[in-house]
């Protein structure tokens, strides 16, 4: 089955379309937090060549520890993702967790994506898919790309055909993910774009106890080794301060370093293409 063709705002997607980037901190501190992670990101995409997606949630529903920052909630989270689109022309994606949310992301966010933990969640992948908008899901730690199809099949339930599958590793048993990546063609397959969740696969989840740790360093390998294996665009988490970042700071690169691999994977990218 041949990809979906469409559109994330002014980003191209599809089996032609260029590699592009979904970018940004795991969950939304603050305005201004977001808004200069937001314009680092315009500029690097404007000398690199690379379109970006700005991403942030507004919730983190799945944290470790009952005390881990969640972020501001839907409210004031969708008002801060429309201030970023304001300042910086980024399309937006961001985070659904329940259905009922769907159709008020929907009016702010360019992409919903739905979370690896509710990737078979029947209610939420229906009411994401019924806003009509394109909807990321990303393929759960515990899912073979294969049973990826059922996923698919909700959301095209609807009539939506603008769906894209992220890879983000897959479990190994004690705070330990591997990722597979003849994942990648395996879901294009299924006639879905696939996007390459580079820092999230360095996770060690659970690994500080209350939180999960990760290994950064690797995620320009992993991201090489996925444009390579053919993926259409990647997902990188991003900050300006990893290390003080109020989530996922232990798996976050700093987007300073972003343009630079953007440089190399877009060159992988272009010789594949070829």
């Amino acid at each position: 089955m041949s990809e979906s063709i469409f559109k994330i705002g002014d980003v191209q997607i599809g089996p032609n379309a260029p590699l592009f980037a979904i970018a940004g901190p795991c969950v939304i501190e603050s305005a201004q937090t977001c808004i200069d992670i937001a314009r680092k990101l315009v500029d690097i995409s404007a000398e690199v060549g690379v379109k970006i997606i700005f991403k942030a949630s507004f919730d983190k529903a799945n944290r470790s520890s009952i005390s881990s920052f969640r972020g501001p909630g839907l409210e004031q989270g969708l008002q801060i993702l429309s201030e970023v689109r304001s300042a910086t022309n980024l399309a937006i994606l961001t985070d659904v967790h329940e259905a009922s949310q769907a159709p008020q992301v929907a009016e702010v966010a360019d992409c919903l994506q739905i979370p690896a933990f509710l990737c078979r969640q029947t209610d939420l992948l229906v009411a994401c898919g019924r806003t009509g908008k394109p909807v990321n899901v990303k393929k759960g730690q515990y899912v073979s790309p294969a049973e990826m199809s059922n996923v698919v099949g909700k959301v095209r339930s609807t009539g939506n055909e603008k769906i894209m599958l992220t890879e983000r590793g897959t479990f190994f048993g004690y705070n330990r993910l591997v990722n597979d990546l003849t994942a990648i063609p395996a879901m294009k397959e299924l006639g879905c774009p696939v996007i390459f969740d580079a820092t999230h696969s360095t996770q060690q989840p659970g690994g500080l106890g209350d939180a999960s740790a990760g290994r950064p360093e690797m995620a320009p390998l992993l991201a090489k080794a996925a444009v390579a294996a053919g993926t259409n665009g990647l997902f990188l988490e991003v900050h300006t301060d990893p290390k003080n970042a109020k989530c996922d700071a232990a798996s976050m690169i700093p987007v300073d370093s972003v343009r630079d691999l953007l440089i190399t994977c877009k060159k992988i990218s272009e010789i594949v293409r070829s």
